[in-house]
């Protein structure tokens, strides 16, 4: 998803912009909000560790244990943890995270930005842990522990950054928009990040949505697939994507907020297309169409009639100097 030339191109843009900011606290920075990558984070709370507790890194280590075997499997952990030994792991994990957090003092005293990687990388195991159990079970749970886990990173980011931060989040729509006035949250009882932010700052968030009639789109036919470039079917025609396709407008932005009689034109429930990392065109009505109302799902929306799928970033983008750990050392 963010492995592409547009992202590769904005990180470049955003290190140059900060290089021309005096202040530490004015610059911007670029982070992951969702709940993947539970190996990556486990080594990255035992790399801080290392560096500033080894004794803390050694119990980390021993308390990491028991989610060692399913660090790259991580989906299969659901069942094996339906046994009551695997309580411990929960515990254990849940632990690991209280006690970096109880040293907060200590450890941001010496490095306060690495103290936060290292303090959102315990809680990403500790919510990761709780989500790859509870998905065994499938339904809503997984999906609102995901948000939920969104929404209060997102709230850490924050606090961290002072009063006056501000951030911008970028997520699929079927995140974005509030699940309160959709299919998700009137049928299936899905919280999404939108919603909370409208619950948490009010009229200080807006709510985007993005859309498009036909083109192509970087996704995969499964989770854990390769990614493949793949035509989008035109819009279906009783969506709210066809009523902007029959617009005859190529690109615009609705400033729904702002427009009283837009907002009410729009407030109907009609169908809406969600394509996220997954787009199975071959059961499109069912797999990516939902009901919606888009003026109380999102305060503005933009609007391309056909688009371009990204450019995946491959070995030719490498320059001279880039480090092994490419792409995530960007």
């Amino acid at each position: 998803m963010w492995r592409n030339t547009d992202v590769a191109a904005f990180v470049d843009w955003m290190r140059h912009h900060n290089e021309r900011i005096r202040l530490s606290s004015r610059l911007a920075g670029f982070y992951g909000l969702d709940i993947y990558n539970m190996s990556g984070s486990i080594a990255a709370v035992l790399q801080y560790l290392d560096r500033v507790d080894p004794q803390a890194a050694k119990i980390a280590r021993e308390r990491y244990g028991c989610l060692t075997p399913w660090q790259h499997e991580p989906s299969t952990y659901g069942r094996v943890a339906l046994t009551s030994g695997y309580r411990k792991c929960e515990q254990a994990v849940l632990e690991q995270c209280r006690e970096l957090l109880a040293r907060q003092l200590d450890y941001a005293q010496q490095d306060g930005v690495d103290f936060l990687d290292a303090a959102q990388n315990a809680r990403l195991i500790a919510s990761a842990e709780r989500y790859y159990r509870i998905m065994y079970y499938g339904g809503a749970q997984s999906w609102n522990l995901r948000d939920t886990h969104m929404f209060e990173t997102l709230e850490h980011l924050l606090e961290a950054r002072g009063p006056n931060a501000k951030a911008v989040v970028w997520a699929h729509n079927s995140h974005i928009g509030d699940a309160r006035y959709t299919e998700m949250g009137i049928v299936r009882d899905e919280v999404n990040i939108g919603q909370f932010c409208r619950q948490r700052f009010g009229n200080e968030a807006a709510l985007i949505g993005l859309s498009t009639h036909s083109g192509t789109v970087a996704a995969a036919s499964d989770w854990d697939s390769e990614m493949e470039i793949k035509r989008v079917r035109p819009s279906h025609s009783d969506s709210y994507e066809r009523l902007c396709h029959d617009s005859g407008v190529s690109r615009f932005l609705l400033d729904i907020k702002r427009d009283d009689t837009l907002r009410e034109r729009l407030l109907e429930r009609r169908l809406e297309r969600f394509i996220g990392v997954i787009y199975r065109p071959e059961t499109e009505l069912r797999s990516h169409y939902a009901d919606a109302s888009l003026s109380q799902q999102f305060d503005a929306f933009v609007w391309f009639d056909e688009t371009v799928a990204v450019t995946p970033l491959g070995p030719e983008h490498v320059g001279t100097g880039v480090p092994d750990t490419y792409p995530f050392g960007l």
